[in-house]
Parts: C-alpha cells; sequence; structure tokens
C-alpha cells in the first residue's frame, strides 16, 4: 500500500500527474486544488497517498495535505459519493471552505462542483454536519488557517440566530459566518443580543458594498 510518493514531475494531463520516482513513474489522479499548486514538468513534488485497490486495477489518488486528503475520505463514506466527486468537490472548495460550508448547511457552495445535485449536496450537508464541530470555521479561522477552538455560545443558540437571520433574506453561509465572529467576541450573549450584533454587522458590510 503506497502512502506518499516524492520524486518530479515527469508529466501532466487532465487530472492525472506522472510522478518520477527513481527511475519509476507513478500515475496518481488529483483534484484540481493539488494540481494547481503542484507545480510544472521537472518540479519536485511530494504527495500524500490515497491507494485504492480493486479486482483488475490499482488507483492511486494524490493530495498536496493532509487535510485534502482526510476530506476526501470523509467524504467518500456518503453514499453516491466515489473519488471522482470527491475529487470534483476538493478541486471547488478548500478543506476550510468545505467545512465551513457543512457547518453552515450551505447547499449551494457544494453544487458548484460538478457531478453535485442538489440532492446530492443535501446528502453531504446532512450525513456529514455532525462530523464538522459547530463553528469551528470561524471568519478568523479562515482567514489566518489557525485551530480554534468552538465558540463558547451553545450551538442550539447560534443556530437558532442562524436560522432567524435566514428567515430574514439572507444567504446561510454569510449570516454563519457573521453570526460565528459575533459569537467569538460575545460568548456570554443571549439570542436577541446575538442576532442585533448579527444584523448591525451585516448592515455594516452591506453599507460597505
Amino acid at each position: 500500500m503506497i502512502g506518499k510518493l516524492s520524486g518530479r514531475i515527469d508529466s501532466l494531463s487532465g487530472a492525472q500527474i506522472i510522478v518520477d520516482v527513481g527511475g519509476v513513474g507513478y500515475v496518481v489522479t488529483c483534484s484540481a486544488r493539488t494540481l494547481r499548486q503542484a507545480g510544472a514538468v521537472g518540479d519536485a513534488l511530494s504527495l500524500r497517498i490515497e491507494t485504492q485497490v480493486r479486482e483488475d486495477s490499482i488507483s492511486l489518488f494524490g493530495f498536496i495535505d493532509a487535510a485534502e486528503q482526510d476530506w476526501f475520505r470523509l467524504l467518500t463514506t456518503v453514499q453516491g459519493v466515489g473519488a471522482r466527486v470527491a475529487l470534483s468537490i476538493l478541486g471547488t472548495v478548500s478543506p476550510d471552505q468545505l467545512m465551513h460550508a457543512i457547518a453552515a448547511q450551505d447547499k449551494t457552495a457544494l453544487t458548484q462542483a460538478d457531478g453535485v445535485g442538489p440532492k446530492l449536496a443535501l446528502r453531504l450537508v446532512t450525513e456529514l454536519k455532525d462530523k464538522v464541530p459547530a463553528f469551528m470555521a470561524s471568519p478568523a479561522r479562515l482567514a489566518a488557517g489557525t485551530d480554534m477552538a468552538a465558540s463558547p455560545v451553545p450551538p442550539s443558540l447560534a443556530g437558532d440566530a442562524l436560522s432567524a437571520l435566514v428567515n430574514l433574506g439572507y444567504r446561510r453561509a454569510e449570516a454563519f459566518a457573521v453570526v460565528a465572529a459575533v459569537a467569538q467576541k460575545n460568548p456570554v450573549a443571549k439570542l436577541d443580543e446575538l442576532i442585533r450584533s448579527s444584523l448591525a454587522e451585516l448592515g455594516r458590510k452591506d453599507s460597505a458594498a
């Protein structure tokens, strides 16, 4: 079982890279995100590898970092999501954006990926929502890329605030980010205060736009 490949890029074709490791060329299928960061022919490259063994073939899937590989494994646990669809999703949204979309129950972000329709997007956010800690993908974390504990605001309270904003016509993803930020700033906020502060922040964003 291959877990990692380090060598040089021999060639790139479509979604595949041939990695030359000591004179042996390994054909690795990657997401568009990994391909964008991989480099050019002749460049040194190290990829994390997910090996899939079938009766008639052995397939290698490569990832530029551990976060993308972890999400690939998680996505492929969902019925209807094979390797191709998982790579399509990962090529469209980054791991942090994917975590944000699932925590926010933002199906629209997922349907941007080829092969993901509304029904599959709903299945993804439904089946994976409990595996993504509520409000872990706060704006600060997305910007800095640092780990952050879940907000002290109870997830149910934050969820109620999010639902209120969505019912007022705000997009779920936008409202989620604002509620997360407000909850981080004021961890003891009550529901009405959380909603008021979030509305004020959304108003400032609209004025600045």
